[in-house]
């Protein structure tokens, strides 16, 4: 998500890859914390954007002072086209102009903002409605937005006028035209998918730059290419939902490709005992009520990652791993056991991936 850090993070991962850990804890939000053991031979670039920090490390041959400072350069403009275009807290970003656009006006879109917008359809086509970037005034409604209002729990009555405001073809997008249409007064929101879309940025600029061997990270979403300082895969991992101090669930080698993590327990709140989380079910337009703590998805590309993560965490346990098994996406999945503890699910094409659980 792309705002401010004065919200509680949504997504958490853990990374390493440079001989040792390295605790994240973020997501659609600001990191929380963020703790590295010393890691020999690296360099490293860091920064704040989105609302969160980042950080990219560099293995391989080292670079001169120079050579680091073009690339941390290359990193915060990357990053800061990525905000002016997709953020929907920025009122002067592309995303803003368009979400102020009059209804039945076709809007015209930069080249980046449409491919965002494309593979954004494509999910909520293959999820069956389970990601809408539309669903913007429902995330605002219940609190999750960047409006200043307070958090708090919708009654049907308002639920049902956010559902009927909201239908499936809300907006229109012409590929061949590079416009996007609002048929019906929708708010756009690109949380679920714009902060992986700038992962794969980076690591876009990383390779122009000739960087054979790095990993992206930005509030929690990962892309890796080549192989850490000790000349292994990169190790990611999988955060242990709700544990403090955080701590790390399952181990992910990763070369070449990314990693990003959904989950309920960093955007929340609670009321008369129920936790209310940010991940939002466009059909119904209230937060999910399943026992998912957390779904994590490795894909090539980090914006793919990043929106099937949502979709399938929206999804829920049993029909999120259906459909993500008949998709053969490698997608982990965390679950709240009715005592309390946790109970780890993969699709074949996770365990494929040679994980391994944390010590």
């Amino acid at each position: 998500m792309i705002h401010p850090p004065t919200h509680p993070a949504r997504r958490a991962a853990l990374a390493t890859g440079l001989g040792a850990f390295a605790l994240l804890a973020a997501g659609c939000g600001r990191r929380d914390a963020f703790t590295e053991l010393p890691a020999a031979g690296a360099q490293v670039l860091s920064g704040l954007s989105m609302g969160s920090s980042y950080t990219v490390k560099l293995a391989g041959a080292r670079l001169s002072e120079t050579a680091l400072a073009a690339m941390q350069r290359a990193v915060d403009e990357t990053l800061g086209d990525v905000v002016a275009r997709m953020s929907h807290y920025d009122p002067a970003s592309e995303l803003s102009r368009f979400n102020r656009q009059p209804l039945g006006l076709a809007f015209e879109l930069s080249a980046p903002t449409l491919r965002v917008f494309q593979a954004a359809q494509a999910v909520q086509a293959a999820s069956g409605g389970a990601f809408d970037v539309a669903i913007g005034r429902a995330v605002d409604a219940w609190g999750f937005g960047p409006a200043a209002g307070a958090r708090q729990v919708l009654h049907e009555a308002a639920l049902a006028e956010l559902r009927a405001a909201t239908p499936p073809d809300a907006l229109q997008l012409d590929a061949a035209a590079s416009t996007l249409t609002r048929q019906h007064a929708v708010q756009a929101n690109l949380s679920g998918i714009a902060k992986g879309y700038g992962v794969d940025q980076v690591a876009q600029a990383l390779d122009a730059l000739g960087q054979a061997d790095y990993m992206v990270e930005l509030g929690g979403e990962i892309r890796s290419r080549g192989r850490n300082t000790q000349g292994q895969p990169w190790q990611l991992a999988i955060e242990r939902p709700d544990a403090m101090p955080q701590r790390a669930l399952r181990i992910v080698p990763l070369s070449g490709r990314a990693l990003a993590t959904s989950g309920d327990y960093r955007n929340f709140f609670t009321h008369q005992g129920r936790r209310y989380s940010h991940e939002i079910d466009p059909v119904t337009a209230a937060p999910v009520t399943h026992a998912l703590a957390s779904v994590s998805v490795v894909a090539d590309d980090c914006t793919t990652a990043d929106a099937w993560s949502t979709a399938l965490f929206v999804m829920g346990p049993q029909r999120g791993l259906d459909t993500a098994t008949r998709l053969q996406l490698a997608a982990h999945f965390v679950l709240r056991g009715s005592d309390g503890h946790l109970i780890e699910t993969a699709t074949p094409a996770f365990a494929a991936l040679g994980t391994r659980a944390a010590t």
